[in-house]
């Protein structure tokens, strides 16, 4: 169960592609797209990525930032990078630490057979450093769009 809105969004720090170091605390003050996926290069996280990429002008107009999380390595993510030609920032949560701290981790069934992994989730995250909304359980097909309306939709109720 992904956590609630009006909480503040557990802060975390971690290593992204190319090597560099990522603090949520230093991300504050902005508007913040915070979506985790189960694994790179696969068909339904490869199709969410070159979405939000394709989109990254529509997004970054509106003062957002967007940052992909997934348990894979940093050089998984600089080959999913490079390969797809991702414009934004891949989270490396190898041990899961993110993934748990956001309650996305955990069982899940596929074709009758019951595993852990991660769940696709969405997490809007206000300046002040407080989950604004979630898209939990997210269906990759029209969900960037989702995300922009609802981003539109928070900054106008401000």
């Amino acid at each position: 169960m992904a956590l609630s809105t009006g909480i503040k969004a557990p802060s975390f720090q971690a290593e992204t592609n190319g090597g560099k170091h990522f603090d949520l605390n230093e991300q504050l003050g902005k508007w913040i797209v915070l979506y985790f996926y189960p694994k790179d290069n696969t068909p339904g996280c490869t199709t969410e990525a070159c979405d939000f990429r394709d989109n990254m002008e529509r997004i970054t107009s509106l003062g957002v930032s967007v940052f992909g999380v997934s348990p894979d390595s940093v050089k998984s993510h600089d080959k999913f990078v490079e390969n797809k030609n991702l414009n934004f920032t891949l989270i490396a949560d190898s041990d899961k630490h993110i993934c748990e701290l956001y309650n996305i981790y955990g069982e899940k069934k596929l074709y009758g057979k019951t595993f852990l992994g991660v769940t696709r989730t969405t997490y809007i995250i206000n300046p002040e450093g407080e989950i604004a909304y979630v898209f939990d359980k997210v269906k990759v097909k029209g969900h960037v769009d989702s995300v922009i309306e609802k981003l539109q939709e928070l900054q106008n109720t401000k």
